[in-house]
């Protein structure tokens, strides 16, 4: 193989993204080379750009693209899970000043991948690692969500949103959510009730869906006054809320009126300290499972860009016209 490789950087601040060529990584002990094929875009890559994603710790210049799905191409010694030629996927750079995926190759650190299922292209595969981490990570291991409990996603179109629902659906809960009314059929097909937030109040809804009640799991991916109504409308006691966007400065007060409780999701924690990052390969595979029994899917955008489009994939979400999650195809593997 060539020892060089086709890469993307982002060199300054808000300044176009830069088409260069970079030696191709070698694994160290644990690693595993990945010969990349295509990189989900998040907003978070965009604000990384932007330089408004200091928790991020991504200095520039460097290579973008925390999603990757791709194909095992060299395994570093230690690595006992993986062989060459396994499809995978999973969270595995572009934060952290960690090489992201927005290059032909990407030597990643093999605890955070899962194997790609047999049913789902690479393509597909790429949307999912970012977002339906950060769902899971809330869902299951902060709230515990189980079967029966009523669950509220706030911004269930959204992508976290999208995978949230999906998850407590699989896992036997009754799931609402938030959204405009343009989101009401994307949300139905999901499996959720659709609730528009810009006409129905939260005492509203939660009559309607909860006899006042509250919901057993409130999942808050939006943040600001959002989160300030979800401590509103979480159930009595045994009530709990997470967020994944709960950085600002909020009343607790709700919360503590009603005894209940609340969690941070920061997904991106074991990619910048290095601990936790086996969990991360654990959730893929469940993102695998989920999928082989049909009970997980993404919404992508039919737009298709590959690396020299980079800056047209960026521009295209940065204009809103993105419906779905944009996708760039590195490689037609």
């Amino acid at each position: 193989m060539s020892e060089s490789m086709k890469a993307v950087i982002a060199e300054h601040i808000d300044a176009p993204l830069k088409s260069v060529i970079l030696a191709v990584p070698t694994p160290k002990p644990g690693e595993v080379r990945v010969r990349v094929a295509a990189s989900g875009v998040n907003p978070l890559d965009l604000k990384i750009r932007a330089g408004k994603a200091p928790h991020a710790k991504h200095p520039l210049p460097a290579v973008l693209g925390m999603d990757m799905a791709g194909i095992v191409d060299s395994v570093g010694s230690e690595v006992d899970q993986f062989k060459q030629g396994d499809r995978v996927f999973g969270l595995t750079g572009g934060i952290g000043g960690h090489q992201g995926a927005l290059a032909e190759y990407q030597v990643v650190d093999a605890a955070l991948l899962a194997k790609v299922p047999e049913s789902m292209s690479l393509r597909e595969a790429a949307s999912i690692p970012l977002i339906f981490i950060t769902a899971w990570e809330g869902i299951v291991d902060r709230a515990k969500v189980s079967e029966g409990q009523s669950v509220l996603v706030h911004g269930g179109a959204g992508g976290v949103g999208q995978m949230a629902v999906q998850i407590a659906k699989a896992h036997g809960a009754e799931v609402y959510a938030t959204g405009k009314a343009q989101d009401a059929e994307t949300i139905r097909n999901l499996g959720a009730t659709p609730i528009d937030f810009e006409r129905t109040s939260v005492e509203e809804y939660l009559n309607q869906y909860t006899g006042g009640a509250g919901f057993d799991i409130v999942y808050d991916t939006v943040g600001g006054t959002v989160l300030d109504n979800a401590f509103e409308s979480v159930k009595t006691y045994t009530g709990h809320v997470v967020s994944c966007l709960g950085w600002g400065t909020h009343s607790l007060a709700p919360l503590s009126f009603r005894g209940a409780t609340y969690s941070g999701v920061f997904t991106l924690m074991p990619l910048q300290t290095g601990k936790a990052r086996a969990h991360h390969g654990h959730i893929m595979q469940q993102a695998s499972k989920l999928v082989d029994n049909s009970q997980l899917r993404v919404i992508q955008d039919p737009n298709k860009f590959d690396l020299s489009q980079t800056n047209e994939a960026h521009s295209h979400i940065m204009a809103g016209r993105a419906k779905g999650k944009v996708v760039i195809t590195i490689a037609d593997i």
